[in-house]
C-alpha cells in the first residue's frame, strides 16, 4: 500500500495558517474548481460525484493542522463532505482502510487513485473561464450538472 505525503511538502508559516481560517476564501475559486475538475467532480475516497448529490469539499492529504500546505494542489484532493468529516485528522491510510472495511472498496486502488489525481496537472485556464462566465465556483458547478440553464436548477 502506497502511503502518500512522504515527499517533502512545504510547511505552513504562522501567517499562512491564519489564511486557512477565512472560510472558503483560503483558496481561490478558480483553483478550487480546477481541483474538482482534475478529480472528475467526484470524491477521491468513496467515488461519489455531483450527480449523486454529494457536496464537494477539498481534503488536505497532509492535514494543515499537521503542517501540510494549505493551498498546494498536490496536497489537495476532491472529497465529499461525508468522507472529509469522517477522516478528520486521521492518517489517510487509516481512513482508507476503515472506509474499505465499511464499503468493500479496494484500499490500494483508492490510494493509487489519489496518487494519480495529485500528479495530474490543473487546468486553471478552463476553471478561470468557467468562473468568469458564471461568476462563482458554485454556479460553474451547477452549469456542469444542469447545462446552460443552471440558474433555474438552483432555484428548484
Amino acid at each position: 500500500m502506497e502511503i502518500l505525503g512522504s515527499t517533502t511538502t512545504p510547511l505552513l508559516s504562522r501567517t499562512n495558517r491564519t489564511e486557512k481560517n477565512q472560510g472558503m476564501n483560503w483558496i481561490s475559486q478558480h483553483k478550487r474548481l480546477a481541483i474538482y475538475l482534475r478529480d472528475g467532480l467526484a470524491c477521491c475516497y468513496c467515488g461519489k460525484g455531483l450527480e449523486q448529490g454529494v457536496k464537494l469539499t477539498l481534503d488536505h492529504l497532509i492535514p494543515y493542522s499537521k503542517g501540510g500546505a494549505i493551498s498546494s494542489a498536490s496536497n489537495l484532493i476532491t472529497c465529499c463532505l461525508s468522507c472529509n468529516s469522517a477522516r478528520g485528522n486521521r492518517p489517510r491510510a487509516h481512513f482508507v482502510a476503515s472506509l474499505s472495511a465499511l464499503t468493500g472498496l479496494d484500499a490500494d486502488e483508492v490510494l493509487r487513485g489519489i496518487a494519480n489525481a495529485r500528479r495530474r496537472k490543473l487546468d486553471l485556464t478552463t476553471a478561470k473561464a468557467m468562473i468568469a462566465r458564471r461568476k462563482s465556483c458554485l454556479k460553474a458547478l451547477l452549469e456542469l450538472i444542469y447545462g446552460e440553464d443552471a440558474s433555474t436548477a438552483q432555484a428548484a
